[in-house]
């Protein structure tokens, strides 16, 4: 009975099918992790793709020309035409947020009902309705004036911000001779 304790022949097939179902077991562990992550960046993938098509379709354009208003020496103002592009989705005019700036100051403009120095104001609806909601169709004619006057020869970019979308900006250089009204998009 020694003999058959010495040997070892019996055991060695079960230890190999041991380690076979260790492999099996940790192989289909790490499947599963790796699946569960594919998933998981799958679905992160999905919410960004979302997110940009949700922020793409919600822009707005400048309709027509950018015109500047001055008083001879200075731009004060500038006036355009907002729209929104095909298939946008409706952008509250409220929450958009207008940023002047040139190479020596920036200015966030606020929201008012009528412009003034510091502020930009909705001066005009076309196609719409009364509220401040950009919708399909509609034209918003809008004023936006820097607390300071803008001198001649000065770069200047204004920046309007929607609350979801992509951000437009108009960069312009305020001309040599500053009349009542210019036409900056020449």
């Amino acid at each position: 009975m020694r003999k058959f304790m010495n040997r070892e022949e019996a055991f060695t097939g079960l230890e190999a099918a041991i380690v076979l179902i260790a492999f099996v077991v940790v192989a289909a562990v790490f499947s599963y992790v790796v699946l569960g992550a594919g998933f998981f960046t799958t679905q992160k993938s999905q919410e960004v793709v979302a997110s940009g098509v949700s922020q793409a379709s919600s822009s707005m354009q400048i309709l027509g020309d950018v015109y500047g208003l001055g008083n001879g020496t200075e731009l004060g103002a500038v006036q355009f035409t907002l729209g929104l592009t095909a298939g946008g989705s409706a952008i509250d005019m409220e929450k958009t947020t207008l940023v002047w700036s040139t190479s020596e100051t920036v200015e966030t403009l606020a929201f008012n009902t009528s412009a003034s120095a510091g502020n930009w104001a909705i001066i005009e609806k076309n196609n719409g309705d009364d509220d401040n909601l950009l919708e399909d169709y509609e034209q918003f004619v809008i004023k936006a004036m820097p607390s300071n006057g803008i001198g001649v020869n000065t770069n200047f970019k204004l920046e309007i911000r929607p609350s979801i979308g992509a951000t437009i900006a108009i960069d312009e250089k305020v001309p040599p001779q500053v009349d009542p009204v210019m036409d900056l998009t020449r």
